[in-house]
């Protein structure tokens, strides 16, 4: 226990054996002190439990605002498709380039839309990075 932990399971024992006349019982610090953890093991529970609670709000906030931004602009969400479509498609032109021909990478189309790529990247990372910390977090 830290110093600071124990200045206050002092008070707390002391307080407790002042308002006792009888005698103490012989597991008395043990309860105190399991009462002591329970408290800490819920304040930390409590504060996992809120977290979990923000992060599903904006979940489905951000769904909700790309839903109503959809159904507000359709052009953008035609285009965000379109440039979704293309992506694919040229991530699997890439794919076949890189088998069918010798040189590789090095005429392929990935030089001109690196910045699509990029955004590719950085949202797998998120979902890897995410997916990794929800497993672990568990244990």
């Amino acid at each position: 226990m830290s110093a600071d932990k124990e200045e206050k399971f002092d008070k707390m024992l002391y307080r407790a054996l002042k308002r006792h006349s009888e005698p103490v019982p012989a597991d008395f610090t043990d309860r105190l002190l399991r009462q002591i953890r329970e408290a800490e093991e819920q304040e930390i529970l409590a504060r996992v439990v809120m977290e979990e609670r923000l992060t599903l709000a904006g979940c489905i906030a951000l769904g909700i605002t790309a839903i109503v931004a959809a159904a507000i602009f359709p052009n953008i969400a035609v285009s965000c498709k379109e440039l979704v479509g293309t992506s694919i498609d040229k991530v699997a032109q890439i794919v076949r380039m890189a088998y069918a021909t010798t040189e590789g990478l090095s005429r392929s189309p990935v030089r001109y839309d690196w910045q699509v790529y990029m955004v590719f990247a950085g949202v797998f990372g998120f979902v890897v990075c995410s997916l990794v910390d929800l497993l672990v977090s568990d244990s």
